[in-house]
């Protein structure tokens, strides 16, 4: 965390020189670990302290089917439902851990109620750290019950009130009280966990065989997954492994839109009004406030992307989609990014001949009431929405 305590967030930087003597695409085909820590170069802790649990390595499925429901020729899903607690969460808490014992650290906090504080408690078990979750009072049975299962201490707060995030609160005095080792999933708390989620954008390449991909469709809430795959691929453009970037696309709820909202308008942090009451089916993308918004901004950006909202039945859609058409099992969270590119296609600003990648980032099993809703017809409806900020 920032020694001024002013929110700002810290980047990690590497040397590309020395990097690039080891890490090559030739190197890359003779390694045989293909988890994140394949590449140990490009991250800010050694492996040896790391508790491998098997992150990362998740498939990047053509997805034939449902190309051509939407229109795409070359659609393909990166399913991070493959991950251990089954989300993308796990780049990220495989990292943060790792730093935490390489820095003999006993406790570790988080604020969330969703798959960051999952992960964090499921890496902390492995690890012998104690973990606890400063969680809103409405998260979802699915991620609580792998709380409490990996001996996480839950404390609930108050519910968002007018953009300020009780959860994120509490965790900073916990962590000023009792002296815990902050590990959210946002980067002004803690620079190393931001850097597991890059190694998505790394893999996507590699199983593409080094393809020349055209856009990258990210569900966001904080910006910390869209701020990853932004400082992934600018570190292989810095290695010489790619030679331009896709366009980002980030993709939020319309209940809370205030990145996106910033995006298409063309202001800066400075200027971007949060959400005072977040809601939407997507629980995972409600985080009131978007910590990493600087990078995921200047990501966006220098690519040439934009930004796209989606309401709850596009979401429900994409949800019911994802399973019927490809067998892929998704939160509404994880599903985002899909009903993002359809609502882009509609509106023709996605050719049918581009390669596009959409993150599917959660499993459905997180929120098995939402499946149920579902499936006895209530999906159209939007069903029951939350207001909280789970990352």
């Amino acid at each position: 965390m920032c020694r001024k305590r002013d929110l700002g967030r810290l980047d990690v930087m590497y040397d590309y020189d020395s990097a690039s003597e080891s890490l090559t695409r030739r190197s890359l085909r003779s390694r045989a670990a293909r988890d994140v820590w394949r590449y140990e170069e490009l991250l800010p802790v050694r492996a040896r302290f790391a508790v491998r649990l098997g992150e990362g390595g998740t498939p990047l499925i053509r997805a034939r089917r449902l190309g051509e429901k939407v229109g795409i020729k070359n659609l393909y899903l990166k399913d991070e439902t493959r991950n251990p607690s089954a989300s993308f969460k796990d780049r990220a808490m495989a990292v943060g851990i790792a730093k935490a014992v390489e820095m003999g650290k006993k406790d570790v906090a988080t604020a969330s109620s969703g798959n960051a504080a999952a992960s964090l408690a499921a890496y902390s078990a492995a690890a012998g750290i104690r973990c606890h979750a400063f969680v809103p009072p409405d998260a979802a049975v699915g991620k609580i019950a792998q709380l409490l299962l990996y001996g996480a201490s839950i404390t609930r707060c108050e519910q968002v009130k007018e953009g300020e995030d009780a959860t994120a609160q509490e965790m900073l005095a916990a962590v000023d009280k009792h002296g815990y080792y902050p590990c959210p999933s946002f980067g002004p708390f803690n620079p190393y966990q931001v850097e597991g989620p890059k190694t998505m954008a790394y893999e996507l390449y590699e199983q593409d065989e080094w393809g020349g991909v055209d856009a990258i469709l990210v569900p966001t809430g904080s910006g910390c997954l869209l701020t990853g795959i932004w400082k992934g691929l600018r570190d292989f453009k810095e290695l010489g492994l790619i030679r331009s970037y896709p366009r980002i696309i980030a993709v939020q709820p319309s209940g809370n839109q205030a990145l996106v909202k910033a995006i298409q308008e063309g202001v800066g942090m400075d200027r971007l009004v949060p959400e005072a009451y977040p809601e939407s089916v997507a629980g995972g993308l409600l985080d009131p406030y978007p910590w990493d918004g600087d990078a995921a901004m200047e990501g966006v950006k220098t690519t040439g992307g934009t930004g796209v909202t989606v309401g709850d039945g596009e979401i429900l859609r994409g949800v019911k989609e994802l399973a019927a058409q490809e067998g892929i099992f998704a939160e509404p969270s994880g599903a985002a990014g899909l009903a993002g590119l359809e609502k882009l296609r509609s509106e023709g600003k996605v050719d049918n001949g581009e390669r596009v990648v959409v993150l599917v980032t959660g499993s459905g099993l997180k929120e098995p009431d939402r499946a149920i809703e579902m499936t006895k017809g209530h999906g159209s409806k939007g069903g029951k929405k939350r207001q909280a900020p789970p990352r």
